[in-house]
């Protein structure tokens, strides 16, 4: 996705979040300081690959008895899960919100790392980058995209995911470990999952498929793109 294609869909979470938009620019260039560019080719793995994009839901562990992808996107914690279950990861999304090892795990053994940076959490950005090999590294942001820091659409870790799997050619996409109705999560968790929502079924008109994780939400989703 173009980032002139996402555009105004991120100036709309800006504007309900109360986010600040030169706060993620400072993050995306710390970010582009402290990484170098990640060779694209190694997200060819997910191309013509029925992915699994693995949220961090409640659901995971069981959920993921009957996945049957060739290839796994995990998000944030559910990488740990994945890990614990036998899963192989194939690309970890990432804010760096939790489980800080793991990034640091993934990324040693080679496995493409996604890190986001947005106007929150520079700060980890800062202490938790420089000790990961440079190569792993994919550096991504969520305002525009500036040299090797790349914006593939979405907000949350979740979706990211879901549009990066997009982005590298994955023929079908889905959704293991996905929960919209946690109970467990606060009113702002609950509102970014709304729109993880939202823009998963934006990703799924673009691609003329269906998302069986939508179906019973599908019909009362605010249309997006």
């Amino acid at each position: 996705m173009e980032f002139e294609t996402f555009e105004p869909v991120y100036e709309a979470i800006l504007a309900e979040f109360g986010f600040d938009r030169a706060g993620d620019e400072r993050a995306r260039d710390v970010l582009a300081e402290l990484t170098t560019p990640f060779d694209e080719s190694r997200l060819s793995v997910l191309d013509g690959a029925h992915v699994a994009v693995c949220g961090a839901g409640p659901t995971l562990e069981t959920d993921l008895g009957s996945v049957d992808a060739d290839r796994v996107v995990a998000a944030s914690s559910a990488a740990a899960v994945c890990r614990e279950r036998g899963v192989p990861v194939d690309v970890y999304v990432t804010d760096l919100d939790g489980e800080p090892e793991l990034v640091g795990e993934l990324a040693a053994d080679g496995t493409p790392v996604a890190v986001h940076a947005h106007g929150d959490n520079v700060e980890r950005v800062r202490s938790m980058v420089p000790d990961l090999p440079d190569e792993p590294v994919l550096p991504t942001t969520q305002a525009a995209p500036v040299g090797h820091v790349r914006n593939f659409g979405g907000f949350t870790d979740g979706d990211r995911a879901a549009f990066l799997a997009d982005h590298a050619g994955a023929a079908r996409l889905s959704f293991p470990g996905w929960t919209f109705d946690d109970p467990d999560v606060g009113p702002m968790k609950r509102r970014k999952l709304h729109w993880a929502a939202r823009l998963l079924a934006w990703l799924e008109r673009r691609r003329d498929e269906r998302f069986a994780v939508l179906d019973d939400l599908r019909d009362g989703l605010e249309p997006v793109g």
